[in-house]
């Protein structure tokens, strides 16, 4: 049997939402499991956490990453490292360190700890990938479950930052909220598409302080609805950028398909190395549980 440090992390929460569950194992090796462990580990928790980060500490600024859905390995997830990276920076180093190192399938990302200023950590997105080929307007509206005409004129893109990101324009609040679509005849569709998640989006929101509304769909992680994304987050953030919808300055993101219990996602820009624009996510995250993960 082996022993592992566990965490259950509500990131994205605020004081009316419930946020996203994460499991979080911190590892003293990253052969401490092997790939299948993790993947019996995160079936195991399914439907009490969205899914299970695996973090080994490389030294005290550098972390390794990876990702499980109860139902296969993840190249990236926005939550599980919200949820990590804060709790590591609000506990395990203190607030005094300001940048650290992730490493991920997606490569080596960029984690600014504001603590201090703003009760958040943020982190840089992966490098979007564009997408030339996505489904036609009446199918996706035939798998959400909605009329065509509830969508409106904005375009529908593909967008990976981290996962392959289905982004669909909703015309009203009312119509985002109301949308409920049918699990396995989604995922179906998803797995055929080559889609990871869909992320619908309006620009009526409950609190007129935010800017967006959205809400992501994952059912080939499993379940119906993911209720706060960084990956989705971040590719609706890069797809604002190309349609010329978001200049500059801090975006709050409403997430969750429940009107005023939402959970909020920060989005920033900055230029990276390479002086092109990167889409920063940013949130905190709540302890829930913490303890020892045994493993047959």
């Amino acid at each position: 049997m082996k022993r592992v440090h566990f965490k259950k992390l509500d990131a994205f929460a605020t004081r009316n939402s419930n946020g996203n569950p994460a499991g979080c194992v911190f590892l003293k090796d990253q052969n401490d499991l092997s790939g299948p462990e993790m993947l019996q580990v995160a079936k195991e928790l399914k439907g009490f956490v969205s899914e299970v980060g695996y973090i080994t500490k490389f030294n005290d600024e550098e972390y390794n990453f990876k990702y499980y859905s109860s139902e296969r390995e993840l190249d990236f997830c926005g939550h599980v490292t919200i949820a990590t990276m804060y709790d590591i920076a609000q506990s395990e180093t203190g607030s005094a360190r300001k940048n650290y190192i992730i490493n991920t399938n997606r490569g080596k990302l960029k984690v600014e700890n504001r603590i201090d200023a703003e009760n958040a950590v943020f982190i840089m997105s992966p490098e979007p990938v564009y997408k030339d080929n996505f489904p036609n307007r009446t199918i996706i509206a035939e798998k959400l479950k909605i009329n065509e005409n509830e969508m409106d004129s904005h375009p529908i893109s593909i967008i990976n930052a981290g996962l392959n990101t289905l982004i669909v324009p909703i015309r009203n609040l009312d119509g985002i909220l109301n949308i409920a679509p049918e699990l396995e005849e989604l995922n179906n569709f998803c797995v055929s598409s080559g889609i990871d998640i869909i992320e619908v989006f309006c620009t009526e929101v409950y609190d007129s302080s935010n800017k967006y509304r959205t809400r992501v769909f994952a059912p080939t992680f499993g379940y119906i609805e993911d209720p706060a994304t960084g990956s989705g987050n971040s590719a609706f953030g890069y797809y604002l950028i190309k349609n010329g919808m978001w200049k500059d300055g801090t975006i709050y993101i409403e997430q969750n398909g429940e009107k005023e219990r939402y959970n909020l996602v920060q989005l920033q820009q900055q230029h990276d190395d390479k002086n092109n624009i990167r889409v920063w996510f940013g949130g905190g995250a709540i302890t829930r549980i913490e303890g020892e993960y045994l493993i047959n």
